[in-house]
This record gives structure tokens, C-alpha cells and sequence, in this order.
């Protein structure tokens, strides 16, 4: 199997990170790299417990810079510590990444090796309110508007990226969420694959920091892709 390293962008986990960190690792994962972006004081017994398991990497940022800036701190690293890694998954700390998805994705590296792949979530479950699955849909629409690809789930957080990209992907503006659309648009530009597998359905979880992994706010998701498209717009005349 290719070599493949984790980068998971963390903002004050659940004690149950460090069972699904373990659980990761029996997918014959290289190294997980954990970012641990500027979390409370009261989370750093769990990332103490991290840092026993000696597939993990944590690297502390002491103040948050948001999940973009995380993991380009996580692609950096892989460049200049992991020569042998082939392949970067980015993943979710806050359980909306089954075991069973992640290994899907780690199944097709190899066979699409040349371009990025993402993890398309199911919409179309009870637990997931209509405004989501709409928002979700209309999110879509406007990015095949704005930037001719049409995309199922622009927002995804699982994704498989080769070594090769990472090194304009450290350059891609955006330091929150907005690197995740940014990092889309630039792939289309420089032309590079993007290649869409299913997993299972989208999960929200209550009473917790979802917002920071991925957006759930259609609003702020149109609003950034218009931005983009403006400030891409303007660097092209």
C-alpha cells in the first residue's frame, strides 16, 4: 500500500479523538499528524495521551489561526519530515469521518493518484435537516456557476491529496475555512484531477465545534465562494 499521511486540524476535541485516532492507525496510516490549533488549556490531557501513541505527530499552534492555516502547518511538515509519504488524507477530528469512509478513501489513493480526491457525503439522511440538504445542493449549483466544475460537496473535509500538490497548496490563500473552496478553485486551474467517492451520510453532531471542521452555514458558504470568484476575477484582468 502507498505510504499515506493523516493531517487532522483540532480545536478543543472529544475525549473519544483518542479512540478514533487509534482506530486510524489500524488502517496502516503512516503517521497522523495532529494540529492542535490553539485549543483550551483544559483539552491538553487528551492531546498528552495523543502524544503516547507513537503514530502521532502533534504540532501546537499556542493561538488559533483556523483550520486553513492547520493544515497547511500539517502539509509542511509532511514535505519536509516524511519523504516517503505519497499521499496526505486530510480528516475531521470531531467524529463525522467513519473509520469505514476513511478507508474508502485510502483504498482509491492509488487509483487516482494523479489528482485530488474528495469524500462526497449523503445529504439525503433523517438526520440532516432540509435547509442542509438544500444548502448543500444550491452550494453546488453556484460553484459550477462561478467556476465551470461541477462539485457535489464542496465542503467536504476528507480528502486525499498527492505529495506533488502540496507544495502550491501551501501558497492557496485562506486561513479558515475559506482555504477548503480556495484550494478547489486553484486545483481547476492548474488543472488537476478532481475525483468525487461516496461516503456515508453527512453527520452533524450537537454541542460541539463543528463549524470549525466544515461549514454548515449556507450563507457564509455562498458568501465565500462569491468572494473568491471576485478576488480570482480581479487577479486574472
Amino acid at each position: 500500500m502507498e505510504k499515506i499521511a493523516i493531517v487532522m486540524p483540532t480545536l478543543n476535541p472529544l475525549p473519544s479523538l483518542i479512540d478514533y485516532v487509534d482506530n486510524l492507525t489500524n488502517l496502516g496510516i503512516e503517521r497522523i499528524i495532529i494540529i492542535n490549533d490553539g485549543s483550551d488549556e483544559k483539552y491538553k490531557p487528551i492531546f498528552d495521551k495523543l502524544r503516547n501513541n507513537n503514530q502521532c505527530v502533534i504540532i501546537d499552534h499556542p493561538k488559533n489561526k483556523g483550520k486553513g492555516s492547520a493544515l497547511k502547518t500539517g502539509f509542511l511538515y509532511t514535505l519536509k519530515n516524511l519523504p516517503n509519504v505519497r499521499f496526505v488524507l486530510t480528516v475531521g477530528a470531531h467524529g463525522q469521518h467513519k473509520i469505514s469512509d476513511v478507508a474508502q478513501i485510502v483504498n482509491h489513493a492509488k487509483l487516482f493518484s494523479d489528482g485530488i480526491i474528495l469524500g462526497v457525503r449523503n445529504f439525503n439522511s433523517e438526520e440532516v435537516p432540509f435547509t442542509s440538504s438544500i444548502g448543500n445542493r444550491a452550494a453546488s449549483i453556484l460553484f459550477n456557476l462561478l467556476f465551470h466544475k461541477r462539485l457535489l460537496d464542496t465542503q467536504t473535509g476528507l480528502r486525499c491529496i498527492p505529495r506533488k500538490d502540496l507544495a502550491w497548496l501551501l501558497k492557496v490563500p485562506g486561513e479558515s475555512f475559506s482555504y477548503d473552496t480556495n484550494m478547489l478553485v486553484e486545483a481547476i486551474k492548474r488543472k488537476v484531477p478532481i475525483y468525487e467517492i461516496p461516503i456515508g451520510h453527512m453527520k452533524i453532531k450537537k454541542n460541539t465545534i463543528m463549524f470549525y471542521d466544515e461549514v454548515l452555514n449556507t450563507h457564509k458558504l455562498f458568501k465565500q465562494m462569491i468572494t473568491t470568484y471576485t478576488k480570482s476575477k480581479k487577479h486574472h484582468d
